[in-house]
């Protein structure tokens, strides 16, 4: 089992900066890959970035590649999302997620996990 709690929501104007923290209880943090989502009202629930069990790899969805970066402190158990040019459009509750898989196998969609956080509001204003 890994327990997962999101922080660092909040409100922020168009073009300002936040980050996200994602702290996991339980002992297969490090083993598995980690994610970010998002969901906005009415939409799905899509992927935003991931990042590899090892952070030897990472994944972000085209549409905050270049303005958001994933990053994870295996010894913290704590996985990151620092977003910044944030937008309007980038309003939504995020929510980190565990990947099912143990050191290796895919990341790059919401079948590939298995542990949710809670989730944490963003919302930019324009």
């Amino acid at each position: 089992q890994v327990q997962l709690v999101e922080s660092g929501g909040g409100l922020v104007q168009a073009g300002g900066s936040l980050r996200l923290s994602c702290a996991a209880s339980g002992g297969t943090f490090r083993l598995r890959a980690m994610g970010w989502f998002r969901q906005a009202p009415g939409r799905e629930r899509d992927i935003v970035a991931a990042i590899n069990w090892n952070a030897a790899d990472t994944y972000y969805a085209n549409s905050v590649k270049g303005r958001f970066t994933i990053s994870r402190d295996n010894a913290k158990n704590t996985v990151y999302l620092q977003m910044g040019s944030l937008i309007p459009e980038d309003t939504a509750v995020y929510y980190c997620a565990a990947g099912k898989h143990l050191l290796g196998g895919t990341y790059y969609s919401r079948v590939d996990y298995e542990y949710w956080g809670q989730g944490t509001q963003v919302t930019v204003s324009s």
